[in-house]
């Protein structure tokens, strides 16, 4: 079926139910605290998280996009701690507290989105991103049987750690389809990535940032897939194209991806 005959057939005001959910889904609260000399960042799925999650993931599969909230607190407790301690276990750690929360080390430094809206992202920066990225795809996972993804590797998600050199990847609480290959939901890492660069980097920088990042990560056959990947959807997967790109004019990324599609296909590895 397509899209087009899926709208067609979406109940009345679907769109407008999933523009709201995906705009502003409260599923958990995030505080910080002081524990034992150490900055800890708190998050505890609230009251209705089961519902919200449940709710957007009938949009997501609706919509055809290829994500899903962990809806089941146990759940998300479990691939919440066991991503953050595979990843950033060397020095930090997390763990379940309780039904409903999960306790993480906060980790040195700033995500790279407020890097970006300060003007003040580098190309130093996107290559510790490419590096991180490239890292932790190479990962096995046994949820996805195959090398682990993200699912929301967005921009606000890394955070870079000035004084190493380092970024990290924060934020485990959606997940990849298990149906998808591995390349693709690799790519999909890639591609939200580089959507929040879309709408927010200056015109001059967006190419040089993007490749920068693309040729730090290096891995030529997750490149080749991303860039079937770079088209723009159309129905209502567009609802979550928009909060990716922050609601930036279709013609714009459109355009950007097209030029982004070109140097990749300028690119040796």
């Amino acid at each position: 079926m397509t899209t087009a005959s899926k709208i067609v057939e979406a109940p009345l005001g679907l769109a407008d139910v999933a523009t709201k959910l995906v705009e502003a889904i409260a599923i958990n609260s995030v505080s910080e605290k002081i524990r034992r000399k150490r900055t800890v960042v708190v998050k505890r799925r609230n009251i209705h998280s089961e519902q919200l999650a449940d709710l957007t993931n009938v949009y997501f599969r609706f919509a055809d996009i290829p994500i899903r909230f962990w809806s089941k607190k146990q759940e998300w407790q479990r691939w919440e701690v066991d991503c953050f301690n595979m990843l950033n276990g060397d020095c930090f750690r997390a763990s379940a507290s309780g039904p409903r929360t999960v306790i993480a080390d906060k980790l040195p430094g700033e995500s790279l989105w407020e890097h970006l809206n300060r003007g003040t992202l580098t190309r130093r920066m996107l290559l510790a991103a490419a590096a991180e990225f490239r890292r932790a795809h190479e990962f096995w996972s046994d949820e996805f049987r195959g090398r682990w993804s993200h699912g929301d590797a967005s921009i606000t998600n890394v955070i870079y750690d000035a004084n190493n050199n380092r970024a990290r990847l924060i934020d485990f609480e959606i997940y990849h389809d298990k149906s998808l290959a591995t390349a693709a939901r690799q790519a999909d890492d890639l591609l939200v990535f580089l959507l929040d660069l879309v709408g927010t980097a200056p015109g001059r920088q967006w190419i040089p940032f993007a490749t920068t990042f693309l040729e730090g990560y290096g891995n030529a056959e997750v490149i080749v897939q991303l860039r079937k990947q770079l088209d723009l959807p159309g129905g209502l997967a567009w609802i979550w194209w928009g909060v990716r790109t922050n609601f930036t004019d279709p013609a714009k990324v459109k355009g950007r991806l097209a030029s982004l599609s070109r140097a990749i296909a300028k690119m040796k590895f």
